[in-house]
C-alpha cells in the first residue's frame, strides 16, 4: 500500500464563532479551518480517500495528525484486512483518533470500491432517498449578522443555532426574525457552567415552543449526578455531544441525556462511530450524526451511517466556499446520492 497525506485550509462562507472559542470582548472564531487529507492506493490501483479534521477540544492539531500519519507503515495496511489494520493502527500509539479515522475512512473507501459497492452497502446499511434531512448550523454572531445567515438558509426547514454567549437572547429572537416558525435545534458547547443556570436557561428556551432539543448545556466533566438533576427537570430533551465521545460513554449518557450525537473525527472513524451508533440505540437514546467543519469526504462517510439515525447535521461542507471534493447532494436539506459522482466507496470525486 502507498500512502500520501496534505493539508488543506477549508474557507467558510462566513466566520465560525462557538461558546468555546468566545474571546473577553465577545470576539473570536475563525475565517478558515485546516483539515488533512489521507490517501490510501494498493497494488491494483485502487484508492481509499479519507479527512482529519482534528479539533483542539479532543487535544488533536493538524500537527497531531500529520505526526501520527508519519509513523505509519502503509504495507502494514489492506483494503481485505480491516481489523487487522485496526490492530496496527492501535500499535501505533494511543489516542490520535482523528488521525485513526481518517486511515479507517481510507481504508473502508478502498475496501468498498474493490467490492464494487457504495459505502453503506459494503457495511450492511441502506440509505433511503428522500428521508434524510440535515439541519443548517448558525454560528455565534452580532443579531445583524444572524439575520443574514438565516436569511441565506432559507432553502433549509431545520436550522441549529449556536448559543453560550451573554447575547444568546438577542441571537434567538434576530433567528425569529427571519425564519419565525423553523425547527431549531439548540447547541451550547457546554457553556452553562451550573445546573441551575442551565436549567433557567432551557427553561426560557422551552417558552419557544419549535426547539426539538438542546446540545451539551454543560461541559461534559461536570457531575453525573448534576447532568442527571439537569435531565429530569429539562423541559426539552438533552442531546450529549462532547460527552458522548465512542460507543464506551454510552452508560452515563444514558442516565444524563435523551440523545447523543455522533461525530466521525471524535468516535475514530466510520466503524467507530458506527459502534457508537448502535451502542445509543440499544441504550434507548436517540442518534444524531454531526460534524465539525469538514469536506465533502467526512461528510460522505458520514452520510453513509445515515439509517441508524433519528436527526442529522451534516452541513460542514455547506459552510465552506473551497471544498475541494464534491459527494453527497444536498436539496432543501434533504440529503441525496442520487447524483453522487461515483457510484462505488465513499462516492465522491475531486471537483
Amino acid at each position: 500500500m502507498k500512502m500520501r497525506f496534505w493539508r488543506h485550509e477549508l474557507q467558510l462562507a462566513h466566520r465560525w464563532t462557538i461558546s468555546r472559542e468566545l474571546g473577553p470582548d465577545g470576539g473570536g472564531g475563525a475565517d478558515r479551518e485546516p483539515v488533512v487529507f489521507v490517501e490510501l492506493t494498493d497494488k491494483a490501483g485502487v484508492t481509499g480517500l479519507g479527512e482529519a479534521a482534528p479539533s483542539p477540544r479532543y487535544d488533536e492539531t493538524p500537527a497531531s495528525v500529520i505526526a501520527f500519519l508519519e509513523r505509519v507503515n502503509p504495507y502494514q495496511l489492506s483494503f481485505s484486512d480491516l481489523e487487522g489494520s485496526k490492530h496496527y493502527l492501535n500499535s501505533v500509539g494511543p489516542g490520535s483518533f482523528c488521525a485513526k479515522g481518517a486511515l479507517n475512512i481510507a481504508l473502508l473507501d478502498g475496501a468498498a470500491k474493490r467490492a464494487g459497492k457504495p459505502l453503506h452497502d459494503f457495511l450492511g446499511l441502506a440509505f433511503t432517498e428522500g428521508k434524510h434531512l440535515t439541519s443548517f448550523s448558525i454560528g455565534i454572531a452580532t443579531p445583524e449578522v444572524i439575520r443574514q445567515k438565516v436569511a441565506a438558509a432559507a432553502d433549509f426547514p431545520v436550522l441549529k443555532l449556536k448559543l453560550g454567549s451573554a447575547d444568546d437572547r438577542a441571537a434567538l429572537q434576530a433567528l425569529r426574525e427571519v425564519a419565525p416558525e423553523k425547527r431549531i435545534r439548540v447547541d451550547a458547547n457546554e457553556a452553562w457552567h451550573t445546573k441551575e443556570g442551565a436549567l433557567r436557561n432551557l427553561e426560557w428556551l422551552a417558552t419557544d415552543g419549535k426547539i426539538e432539543f438542546v446540545e451539551q448545556p454543560m461541559p461534559a466533566a461536570c457531575a453525573p449526578a448534576d447532568q442527571e438533576w439537569l435531565k429530569a427537570r429539562s423541559p426539552l430533551p438533552l442531546m450529549a455531544d462532547e460527552a458522548y465521545v465512542y460507543a464506551g460513554d454510552v452508560e452515563p449518557c444514558a442516565a444524563g441525556f435523551h440523545a447523543v450525537n455522533v461525530k466521525l473525527v471524535k468516535a475514530g472513524g466510520a466503524s467507530a462511530g458506527l459502534e457508537a451508533l448502535r451502542a445509543a440505540r440499544k441504550a434507548g437514546l436517540k442518534t444524531m450524526l454531526g460534524c465539525m467543519i469538514e469536506s465533502s469526504v467526512l461528510i460522505n462517510a458520514a452520510a453513509h451511517l445515515a439509517e441508524l439515525t433519528d436527526y442529522l447535521d451534516l452541513d460542514g461542507n455547506l459552510l465552506t466556499t473551497n471544498d475541494p471534493f464534491r459527494g453527497v447532494g444536498c436539496r432543501n436539506g434533504v440529503l441525496s446520492f442520487a447524483d453522487a459522482p461515483s457510484p462505488f466507496g465513499l462516492q465522491v470525486a475531486p471537483r
